[in-house]
């Protein structure tokens, strides 16, 4: 293979590569920014995101409900509390507990939030996680929620991937880099160690000690009162992890379940969410289905299990969630939500005797989700509801009640006449590929609607509707036509529909996108000049090699913060942890990761749609490097190629509100001029 010319590029912070990546930025921003229609969108699109008419999810911790909220005055954002009667209130007063714009002010350092953990039962005790500019590595301190104030000498951990976690009031978990020799190759930590107030960190006993070839070691406690104990996960790669039960003399016990189950622990219950059919007596258990056994019975040797769900050809588990004394199991029927509550049988009971009921008053169409508020103290329970086209709701519920509406989004964008069917394509071996459609009722099949078609296909993802604001303003309501293709690779049907597109099989998700594009066109909705595709992440690479596979479909791609170089994939940040998913360049894997390598796959003699790269200098989970060298070869070559890179926004691509509206005018400005005829 010859030696890549563009290896330069990887180098993230170096001088020369960033001169570079500001020279294609400003190219970006002189062609997109010239549109008469840009700033008004950019406004527009930053409005929707600062507004105060935003549904503010919230987090029960104790008495007190929190939520963490970005807007005009506060772009990094502040982390604040309310009380639950306070809280229904359409505009609630809300006690601010931490303000990161003037944390990051004082100290000289953009802060991007990252999360806290509080230890129960009185949360008055929290690891907060911050990170520099979104990036995935974050540093963790410990804070006072009393006098809402950092701990002097209190816990802190320096930056890193990973994280602190509670054990007691005097001890934390700490899984981070601890040095040379303490981190995976894919760059997260190898070690799990126990960590006691009022000494070093350096000095914390180690609990576990993975290999340099597994992905993440961690461990936790559970702070359910009456079933407190204590857990390690050794996770080798995605779909592949071990569970270990630590007793009080640092023992540690293995739990006796397949790798790639999926496995969680409620007070007396042990749950597998089970990925490939497992027999583990008499009874063969499917792939998708969710299994449920004591685990104490299990730990004596037990392993008759009661189904709690089975998959259909049609349906999968979207996920569950534990009340206090019940399961809320969410079901996807041809990617629609249906939402149950299972009930357990008492302890030391027959576990056959479990219930089930569909969820009261759950709603029966869209995309719906259910969280308990508290699974230690009661049973009520959070219920998003959305579609593309009705503002999203949030209800509280309590098992065996009607739940009653809380929140809802405004109306960002204008609807009427907008309508959502659901169609199925056939891909190139036969196989029925749902996707969603949403466009104007009265829309003329002459095939020139631009058209925006979004996909992922990948690590069991599952693309359900929602309502976006950015989408609406952006697309929708200058005539466009959405589209969310449900390939395989994702999570729509299970493990099978995720599997079916793993590794040496990657080329299934690339047929059934490209099947519902050809459907869009036969069906009259749109024409190659007037189909655009956007993709993220994986949907990057997706989107990269829809470009150099099937150029002719398509008149436009927006490939954001993608994966593009998969000859060197894996040595790139993250990228180790993901070979589960695509292979190992460095075997015999790369007969058939070459095909799917667009940065190897790129021509100078073919005709590629024109194409927009996004990502972020701040990306340490997906390089730059990758985006920034295809940007290069295809520049090379004479295509039609724009760039630009947020120097902050980790993978999301951005670390604030105005940075997202940005980068969503960009694409949205991208799209409308390659797409509507324009330049």
């Amino acid at each position: 293979m010859p030696e890549d010319q563009y290896l330069w590029l990887e180098a993230v912070e170096d001088e020369r590569a960033l001169n570079w990546v500001r020279a294609q930025n400003a190219n970006a921003k002189a062609t997109l920014e010239s549109a008469s229609d840009f700033e008004a969108l950019r406004a527009d699109l930053l409005a929707v995101l600062d507004s105060d008419a935003r549904i503010p999810y919230v987090q029960k911790l104790g008495p007190h409900y929190y939520n963490f909220w970005r807007d005009g005055k506060n772009p990094r954002g502040i982390w604040r509390r309310t009380t639950l009667s306070e809280y229904q209130n359409p505009n609630p007063t809300w006690d601010t507990v931490l303000d990161l714009d003037a944390l990051g002010q004082r100290e000289g350092v953009n802060w991007v939030w990252g999360g806290a953990v509080c230890l129960l039962p009185d949360y008055t005790q929290c690891l907060i996680a911050l990170s520099r500019g979104g990036a995935d590595a974050t540093i963790t301190r410990e804070f006072d929620l009393v006098g809402k104030v950092f701990v002097e000498n209190g816990f802190v951990r320096s930056e890193s991937k990973g994280a602190l976690g509670w054990k007691d009031a005097d001890t934390v978990y700490a899984y981070t880099d601890f040095g040379p020799g303490s981190m995976t190759h894919s760059g997260y930590p190898r070690t799990v160690r126990e960590w006691k107030r009022g000494t070093s960190i350096d000095d914390a006993t180690v609990v576990y000690e993975g290999r340099d070839d597994d992905m993440y070691i961690a461990a936790f406690h559970d702070h359910t009162p009456g079933f407190e104990r204590d857990f390690v996960s050794r996770t080798l790669a995605f779909y592949n992890d071990e569970l270990y039960l630590r007793d009080t003399a640092g023992t540690l016990t293995k739990l006796d379940v397949p790798n790639d189950a999926e496995k969680s622990v409620h007070r007396d219950w042990l749950l597998l969410e089970l990925r490939s059919a497992w027999s583990p007596s008499d009874v063969l258990y499917p792939a998708g289905a969710l299994i449920a056994i004591a685990l104490d019975a299990f730990m004596r040797g037990v392993r008759q299990f009661t189904v709690l769900f089975a998959p259909t050809e049609t349906s999968s588990l979207a996920g569950y969630s534990w009340t206090r004394d019940h399961l809320m199991v969410n079901v996807l029927e041809d990617v629609k939500n249906k939402l149950f509550v299972l009930t357990p049988p008492a302890a030391h009971t027959n576990a056959a005797e479990w219930t089930r009921e569909p969820l009261q008053g759950a709603p029966a169409i869209g995309t719906v989700s259910a969280s308990a508020v508290d699974e230690h103290e009661s049973n009520q329970y959070f219920l998003i509801a959305t579609d593309y086209t009705t503002p999203t709701s949030l209800s509280l519920g309590e098992i065996g009640d009607e739940p009653r509406q809380l929140k809802q989004t405004p109306e960002f964008f204008d609807a009427a006449g907008l309508h959502t069917e659901q169609h199925f394509a056939v891909s190139e071996d036969g196989t029925r590929v749902p996707y969603f459609m949403v466009s104007r009722e009265a829309m003329p099949r002459n095939g020139k609607q631009p058209t925006l078609l979004y996909g992922y296909g990948g690590f069991e993802i599952s693309l359900t509707p929602g309502y976006s604001p950015g989408v609406g303003r952006g697309w929708l309501v200058n005539g466009g036509v959405y589209v969310v293709a449900n390939i395989r690779g994702g999570g729509e049907y299970g493990p099978r529909w995720h599997q079916a597109a793993l590794k040496a099989n990657r080329h299934k998700a690339y047929e059934d996108f490209a099947a519902v594009a050809r459907d869009l066109i036969a069906r009259g909705v749109t024409s190659p000049d007037h189909l655009g595709m956007q993709g993220g992440s994986n949907g990057g690479l997706l989107v990269g090699n829809m470009m150099v596979m099937y150029p002719e479909l398509f008149g436009a791609v927006v490939c954001q913060v993608p994966l593009l170089d998969m000859k060197r994939y894996h040595l790139l940040l993250a990228g180790a942890s993901w070979m589960a998913e695509y292979g190992n360049p460095d075997t015999s894997d790369w007969e058939f990761l070459q095909r799917y390598s667009p940065y190897h796959n790129v021509k100078p003699d073919v005709r590629y749609p024109p194409v927009l790269f996004t990502t972020s200098t701040r990306d340490d989970r997906v390089h730059p490097g990758h985006a920034r060298k295809m940007m290069a070869r295809m520049l090379e070559f004479g295509h039609d190629v724009t760039y630009y890179e947020n120097i902050e926004g980790g993978h999301g691509g951005a670390a604030d509100n105005a940075q997202s509206a940005y980068m969503q005018a960009l694409a949205y400005t991208f799209l409308q001029r390659k797409l509507s005829g324009g330049q």
